[in-house]
Order: structure tokens, then C-alpha cells, then sequence
């Protein structure tokens, strides 16, 4: 009789196949999230209210217009530098020609020489690649005749003037170099600031945009622009400055700043079709014949100072302790403005932010 015997050895275990091991672990994982989600601590954050949202991007606009103003003065810094090395690099080649030419003329002297029966050794140095060491020697105009001295004296000249030339565009080239420095770090201040804005702004639903002052629709035209200029008497796009304005040159600056109302803000553009805010004030002027500086900060330094109580149809009204934002005075209590990338060129009331100051300019 066959007697079988129970095994009491323990079971082996099985290793987790690939598939079975992923199983285990999606289960560990989902479990780890349930038990989170039920503790409270895997909630996300509130969403900030509306009100919120609309302190932060104005901050947001403020900062990005601040970059804006800096951005535009490093600009005009570079534009103004590259202007000067390119004439300088003008500068450079006419001096090369006479630095050649007066090397042609020693040229000369060498050749009348070697036809008379030798070149004077201080002529070949100079008609050497590097005449720089055997000019300064005080010797030379001893050794050479009248018009070698002459000859002499007129390279040694334009080498002096034409080293001078280009120090001067090696360093207007650092100054340019910097101020491209510059223009990065400011169009990248700008646009992450503008993207934050962007993103705050497009959690809220478009009746939340609108609720508190956000128009989803922004880069259409201003509303109720042409009932507007009725209200304030103001006059049409095709409107000839009156004659009873304070300054012929101010009206025409505020019947400009009229007609472009709608237009778009674009951060660094001055017109004809879209404006940040001194680029605005800046076209507006120069349709008047008056040249204003490029920024903020330099525009209020452009005029007369005036309180706010006196102020007049034209005069640039300043906004911000860093003098970070500017619009047009065109009376009763309101300006024209190119205000941010959510709102076109718009008429508002000058006291919708911290007013630094005013500026009359005409």
C-alpha cells in the first residue's frame, strides 16, 4: 500500500511577472491618491476671486509698462550708438584713404630716390608694414629733407587720427553691445509679465472679464469713442484745432490723440497704428511739430511743469512714483491714453491712478 505524505514544506513564491508587477503597482499608486484626496491634502488651490485676479494683472500691467519705459530709453541708447559707429566706420575709411595717400606720397620720394641712386633707410621703414616704431624717433626730421619731413609728418598724422577713430568705435561697439544686453533683459521682463497676466486672465469666464472691467474682445475698437468726443466737446478725426485752445501746436497734438483712439497698444511701438503709452504722447506731438523724448521719464522733464490744478487741454499727465506711465490732458478731468495689452487707446479720468505729476509742453 502506497502511503503518501503531506509536505510541510513552505510554498515557494512566485516572482511578479512585468505585467502583474505594473498591476501592483497602479494599485499602490491609485490607493496613495485615494487616501490623499480623502485627507484633504491633495485639493487644489481656490481659485482667486475675480477681484483678485484683477489687483494682480494691474499690478502685472504696471510692472510690464515700467519694463516698457526702460526697454523704449535702451532702444533709443542703441539706436543712437549704432548711428555713431556707423559714422565712425565712415570716419575709419576716409582716414585709411589718407593714411594711403600719404603713404603714396613717400611712395614717390622712394621712387625719385631709388632713381638718384639709393632709398633713404627712413623711408623704407616708413613703407613698411608697421612704420609705428621708427616714427617716434626724434631723429627722423633730421635725417630727411623738407618734403621727406612733410611726407613723414602727414602719415604720422593720419595713423594718430585714425587710431583715435577707432578707439572711439570700439568703444561706441561696447556701448551698443550693452544697451542689446539691455534690450533682452527688458523684452524678457516684459513678456513674462504680460504672460502671466494673460494666464491670470483666462481662468476667469468672459462675464468675470467683463465684471470687473476686462474686455475679452480688447483689441476691437474703443466703445462709445464718437459719443465720447460729443461729451466732452472734443473734436472729430477730421477736426482742424480751435482757435480758442491754449496753443495751436496742443490742440493739434489732442485732435491726433483723438483720432487714434481704438488703436491697439503694443508695447515699444510709437504709431502709426499702434502705441504704448509715450509712443502715443511722442506721435501725437510730432504730428504738432514738436519732438519729445522717446520715454516717460525723460517726457516730463521735456516741459513747464504745472500743478493739476491748472491744467490745460494738451498737457502730459504722469502717473506712478516711477513716473511709469503718461497721457494726454484733453479736459474735464479726463486724458487719452494707451493704457495696456488688454485695452486699445481709450479716453479715462485722470484720477483712475496715482497721479506723479504734469508736464505743458506747448
Amino acid at each position: 500500500m502506497t502511503v503518501h505524505v503531506a509536505s510541510h514544506r513552505k510554498p515557494r513564491q512566485r516572482s511578479l511577472s512585468g505585467s502583474t508587477a505594473r498591476t501592483a503597482l497602479t494599485l499602490v499608486l491609485a490607493g496613495a491618491a485615494t487616501a490623499t484626496v480623502f485627507d484633504g491634502t491633495g485639493h487644489a488651490a481656490p481659485q482667486p476671486a475675480p477681484e483678485q485676479v484683477r489687483a494682480r494683472v494691474d499690478r502685472l500691467y504696471q510692472e510690464a509698462e515700467a519694463a516698457t519705459e526702460k526697454y523704449d530709453g535702451a532702444r533709443e541708447q542703441a539706436d543712437a550708438a549704432g548711428k555713431r559707429l556707423r559714422t565712425l566706420g565712415d570716419e575709419a575709411a576716409r582716414g585709411q584713404a589718407r593714411l594711403n595717400a600719404a603713404r603714396d606720397a613717400l611712395g614717390s620720394i622712394a621712387a625719385e630716390q631709388y632713381r638718384n641712386g639709393g632709398i633713404d633707410p627712413t623711408v623704407q621703414f616708413l613703407l613698411s608694414d608697421d612704420p609705428r616704431h621708427y616714427l617716434e624717433g626724434a631723429e627722423l626730421a633730421e635725417r630727411a629733407g623738407a618734403r621727406q619731413t612733410a611726407a613723414v609728418a602727414g602719415v604720422h598724422r593720419e595713423l594718430r587720427r585714425l587710431d583715435q577713430v577707432r578707439g572711439a568705435a570700439r568703444t561706441e561697439l561696447a556701448s551698443l553691445r550693452s544697451r542689446q544686453a539691455e534690450l533682452r533683459r527688458h523684452k524678457k521682463t516684459i513678456n513674462t509679465k504680460l504672460d502671466e497676466a494673460r494666464r491670470l486672465l483666462a481662468r476667469l469666464t468672459p462675464p468675470q472679464r467683463l465684471a470687473i472691467g476686462e474686455d475679452p474682445a480688447a483689441g476691437r475698437a474703443s466703445r462709445s469713442t464718437a459719443g465720447a468726443r460729443v461729451a466732452l466737446g472734443a473734436p472729430g478725426p477730421d477736426a482742424a484745432p480751435a482757435a480758442g485752445a491754449p496753443a495751436s501746436r496742443a490742440a493739434a497734438a489732442v485732435a491726433y490723440a483723438y483720432q487714434k483712439l481704438g488703436s491697439p497698444y503694443v508695447w515699444g511701438a510709437t504709431g502709426p497704428d499702434a502705441f504704448d503709452c509715450s509712443g502715443l504722447v511722442q506721435a501725437a506731438y510730432r504730428s504738432a511739430g514738436i519732438a519729445l523724448p522717446r520715454t516717460t521719464y525723460a517726457q516730463i522733464g521735456a516741459g513747464r511743469r504745472v500743478s493739476r490744478s491748472a491744467l490745460r487741454p494738451g498737457d502730459l499727465v504722469f502717473f506712478y512714483s516711477g513716473i511709469s506711465h503718461v497721457g494726454i490732458y484733453v479736459g474735464q478731468g479726463q486724458m487719452i491714453h494707451a493704457p495696456n495689452p488688454s485695452a486699445p487707446v481709450r479716453l479715462a479720468p485722470i484720477d483712475q491712478m496715482p497721479f506723479a505729476g504734469a508736464t505743458r509742453v506747448a
